[in-house]
C-alpha cells in the first residue's frame, strides 16, 4: 500500500461482487468509463479467494449471493483488512440490515436501484479520504496534493527512492524540501537507517568541517573526546543538505572528495571512515546560475545534481489549496481544541486569489493563526492575515478584467479539465469539489465539455 499512496484514484482498484449478471455488467462498464480498474466476482465463493489473494482499494459487495450474504464477505474480509472501504450494496434495504452491515464494519450501505452519479461521488469520496489518511500517516507526511504537478512529484518520489543515486531537491522557501527528502528515504531500502539533516545556511564557517567530519580527541581546543559528525552519524542512511547553495567554497571542495572517495577523516584522526549514506541535497537557488557566476562549484554541483527534482510552488498548483486546507483545519482543531468545521466562501476565495509567496508553509500559518482567531466554528474572511484580505479588496476593487474573480476561478477549472482530458469525475477530485458542483460551475462560468465523459 506504501508505493500506492502517490497514484491517482482514477487508477484505483474496485472488486465489484454481484451475483446478476445484468447489473454487475452495468455498473462495471460504469466505473471502467471513469477509468476504475474493475475486477468482478459472483459468488460468496469467488469473492472471498480474490480478496484474500489480490489487494483492493475499495469493494462493492452484493447483499445476497447464491452461496451466501456480503454480511459474511465483510465479516471475513476485515480480519485482515481494516481499512480498505467496503460498501454493501442490495435490493432489500432495510433499516437492520443497513445497522448490521456498519456494525460488521461496512464502510457504507446502498440501495438498488443505483444512481450512477451518486455512486461514483460516494466512491470517490471514500477512496480520497483513504489515502489522504495514508498519506499523512505513511511516507508522503505532511505533502499534500491531488493537481497534476503533485501527481508528478509523488512519481518521481517513488522511482527515485529505489536508487541510491545522488538527489537534488530544487525549490522555494516553504514548498517543503526536507517533506521530500524524508519521503525518499521512507520508500527506499535506507528506511530503517537514520535520516540526518543538516542546515548549511545555519552553520558558521569554523565549526562546518567539525559538523560534517567530527573530530578526534585533542583536535582542537575543547575537543575532550571523540565525536562523530553528520556524514558518520547518517550511517547506511540519508544525509540531507539542506540549502547546499549556502555551504562555504573551501567546504565544497572537502565534500566533493567524500563524495568522489566515500571515506573521509575525522579532525585530527588518521582513521578512515567510510562513508555509507545516500545525498539529498535541497536548495531555493538556481544552482547553475551560481555556477556560472563561481559562486558554487561546478564539480560539485554534477556531483550531487545526479537526479533532479523541482518541487512546485503553490501558485502553481491552487487547485490544492481547498485540501491543504482541509488538512490544517484538523491539525490545528487538534492542536487547539477547537472543533472548527469549515471556512466560508469569501475566505476560501481569498486564499485562492493569493499568490503565496512563502509557499506552503505560509498557508500553514495562516490557517493557524485563523483557528486562533476564529470564535465560532467557522473561519471567516476577517480571520486571515491582512496581507491576504487586502489582495482580495484589491481584486474587487479593480474593473472587470482577467483579473476578476470569476475569471481566476474560469481559468482555474479550464486548466484542470484541459489537464485531466475533460474528465470531470477526476477534475472534480482535483478541485476538491463534488462533480455536481463542476458541472454547475461549467454552465455557470460558460466552459463546453469538449468530451463527452
Amino acid at each position: 500500500m506504501i508505493e500506492k499512496a502517490w497514484e491517482d484514484l482514477s487508477l484505483s482498484k474496485v472488486l465489484l461482487i454481484d451475483d446478476e449478471k445484468n447489473i454487475l455488467k452495468v455498473i462495471k462498464t460504469i466505473l471502467s468509463n471513469e477509468e476504475f480498474d474493475v475486477d468482478t466476482a459472483e459468488t460468496k465463493r469467488d469473492a472471498t479467494f480474490k480478496l484474500t489473494k489480490n489487494e483492493y482499494d475499495i469493494v462493492l459487495c452484493d447483499y445476497r449471493l447464491p452461496d451466501g450474504t456480503g454480511i459474511e464477505i465483510l465479516e471475513h474480509f476485515r480480519t485482515f483488512d481494516k481499512k480498505t472501504p467496503f460498501i454493501i450494496i442490495t435490493a432489500y434495504g432495510s433499516i437492520n440490515g443497513a445497522v448490521e452491515a456498519i456494525q460488521k464494519g461496512a464502510t457504507h450501505y446502498i440501495a438498488k436501484p443505483i444512481d450512477a452519479e451518486n455512486l461514483i461521488e460516494m466512491i470517490n469520496f471514500h477512496l480520497s479520504q483513504n489515502k489522504l489518511e495514508e498519506t499523512d500517516k505513511d511516507v508522503f507526511e505532511g505533502i499534500i496534493g491531488k493537481s497534476k504537478k503533485m501527481k508528478e512529484l509523488f512519481r518521481d518520489i517513488s522511482i527515485v527512492a529505489k536508487s541510491d543515486s545522488s538527489v537534488l531537491l530544487e525549490g522555494e522557501s516553504g514548498t517543503g524540501k526536507e517533506l521530500v527528502a524524508r519521503a525518499i528515504h521512507r520508500l527506499s531500502k535506507r528506511k530503517d537507517n537514520p535520516f540526518v539533516a543538516i542546515n548549511c545556511s545555519a552553520i558558521p564557517l569554523e565549526l562546518f568541517e567539525n559538523e560534517l567530519f567530527g573530530h578526534e580527541k585533542g583536535a582542537f581546543t575543547g575537543a575532550l573526546g571523540k565525536k562523530a559528525g553528520k556524514i558518520e552519524l547518517a550511517g547506511k542512511g540519508t544525509l540531507f543538505l539542506d540549502e547546499i547553495s549556502e555551504m562555504p567554497f573551501m567546504i565544497q571542495a572537502k565534500l566533493l572528495r567524500v563524495l568522489q572517495e566515500k571515506e573521509f577523516y575525522r579532525l585530527g584522526g588518521t582513521d578512515i571512515v567510510k562513508m555509507q549514506c545516500r545525498v539529498i541535497s535541497a536548495t531555493n537557488k538556481d544552482l547553475e546560475k551560481l555556477v556560472e557566476e563561481g559562486k558554487f562549484r561546478e564539480d560539485l554541483f554534477y556531483r550531487i545534481n545526479v537526479v533532479h527534482i523541482k518541487i512546485p510552488p503553490l501558485r502553481e498548483r491552487k487547485e490544492d489549496i481547498p485540501l491543504l486546507v482541509k488538512h490544517f483545519l484538523k491539525k490545528f482543531n487538534t492542536q487547539n481544541d477547537r472543533n472548527i468545521c469549515e471556512i466560508d466562501d469569501l475566505a476560501m476565495e481569498a486564499l485562492i486569489e493569493y499568490d503565496w509567496p512563502g509557499n506552503v508553509r505560509e498557508l500553514e500559518n495562516a490557517i493557524e493563526r485563523a483557528v486562533v482567531m476564529c470564535t465560532a466554528d467557522k473561519i471567516k474572511l476577517e480571520h486571515l492575515p491582512s496581507r491576504i484580505v487586502n489582495r482580495r479588496k484589491k481584486i474587487k476593487n479593480e474593473p472587470v478584467s482577467s483579473t476578476n474573480l470569476l475569471e481566476i476561478e474560469r481559468r482555474v477549472i479550464l486548466k484542470v479539465l484541459e489537464e485531466e482530458n475533460w474528465n470531470q469525475t477526476r477534475s472534480a477530485k482535483r478541485l476538491g469539489i463534488s462533480r455536481k458542483q463542476l458541472r454547475t460551475k461549467m454552465k455557470n462560468l460558460g466552459i463546453t465539455p469538449e468530451k463527452i465523459n
